[in-house]
Formats: C-alpha cells, sequence, structure tokens
C-alpha cells in the first residue's frame, strides 16, 4: 500500500503524522462519548510513539504494508451504543480527510511563499497519505474501520455473523492488497477525492 523511494526522508514524518492523527481520532471521539479508556492508556495524543506499533512500521518498511497501535475503545462506556461506536470507527477516515484538507489548503500556501522544497514535500506526502488513510480504513474487512463500522450498522444477528470473519479479516486484506485487488478498487476513489479537494480549494482561496 505504500511504496518507499528517494523521498523516504520526507514520506517517514508524513507517514507518521497521517498514522497519529488516524489513531488520535479515534481517541478523541471514543472520550468526547464517554469511554476515559484512550486516555487511561495515553492513546489522547498527538505524540506518534504511543500510537506506533513496532511490527506494524517494521512490515510498512519490509512489505509496504503496516498498520499502527489499535486505540483500545471500551463500547460499554460509549454514549448511544452501538451509534456511539459508529462515530469512533468513522472518527479515525475522518480526521484524515480533514487533515488532508488542512495539507492542501497549506500547500497552496507556502508553494506561495517560496519555503523550501524539503517543506513543501513533506506537506505533499502528509496530504497523499492522509488521503490514502481515508479511503483504505473504509474498506469493511477486519481489523480495518470499514468492518466496524459495517458492524455498527448491521442488526444483532447480521452484525454478529459479520463479526465471525474477524481471525481471516488480516490474511484476506493482505491477499487482495498483493494481488493489487486493494489497489484497483480504491485508487480511482482516491484521485477522485484529490480532484474534488483541489478543485474545492481553488475555488475558495
Amino acid at each position: 500500500m505504500f511504496s518507499f523511494s528517494p523521498d523516504a526522508i520526507f514520506q517517514i514524518p508524513a507517514l507518521l503524522i497521517a498514522l497519529t492523527v488516524h489513531e488520535y481520532g479515534h481517541a478523541r471521539v471514543a472520550v468526547s462519548l464517554g469511554d476515559p479508556t484512550p486516555r487511561v492508556a495515553g492513546r489522547l495524543t498527538l505524540n506518534p510513539i504511543p500510537h506506533l506499533d513496532p511490527i506494524g512500521l517494521i512490515m510498512l518498511w519490509i512489505a509496504h504494508f503496516g498498520w499502527a497501535k489499535p486505540v483500545p475503545v471500551n463500547p460499554y462506556n460509549l454514549r448511544n451504543g452501538k451509534t456511539g461506536m459508529l462515530l469512533v470507527s468513522l472518527a479515525g477516515p475522518a480526521f484524515n480527510f480533514v487533515t488532508a484538507i488542512i495539507c492542501w489548503v497549506l500547500y497552496v500556501f507556502v508553494d506561495h511563499i517560496h519555503v523550501p522544497i524539503e517543506v513543501e514535500k513533506v506537506i505533499i506526502w502528509t496530504y497523499t497519505f492522509n488521503l490514502i488513510l481515508t479511503v483504505f480504513n473504509l474498506i469493511p474487512l477486519p481489523p480495518l474501520d470499514g468492518s466496524k463500522i459495517v458492524s455498527s450498522l448491521l442488526p444483532g444477528k447480521q452484525a454478529y455473523a459479520f463479526e465471525q470473519i474477524a481471525p481471516y479479516g488480516p490474511f484476506i486484506l493482505i491477499a487482495l492488497v498483493y494481488l493489487n485487488v486493494i489497489g484497483m478498487v480504491i485508487d480511482p476513489i482516491i484521485r477522485s477525492l484529490d480532484v474534488v479537494i483541489r478543485a474545492a480549494v481553488s475555488l475558495l482561496l
């Protein structure tokens, strides 16, 4: 899903920002809905270190497919039951999407004031990774947020049946990534969002 190039020195901080924003989004919404678990676990922070999974980072570097440490959430503490869990699940992709918009606005601004090219590259990679995480995490396969969103929307019995694929979800996901099925599905969506964001920002600025 992610490939490193001579721009790796710019991609690494950008990816850390995108992963941190994503996990912070889950933590912030969970706490706001009454669950103190993320705060107690030290995850209500924009410091990337508590959110990093060493194995996930190694896999990201070696296999171009990795992950951050999931934010612990106790759904029984959340207000509004399944609706609360739905909002928590949506929060990560939503925070990534908002961050992507902010990054593109920032990129347009710094492009006019001629900042060092290194700064522009970090901003554009941060924008790119946030867009990727927005769409990728909405795939309805465990352990991605999309599966939790689907589970929150389904009635009880159907949700339980759907959740039975959880042990196999990561293996299915890895297979689909390496077969490029995921890429073929999400790449057009990412490109479409990119076009919409750029057009909207150009109209507003």
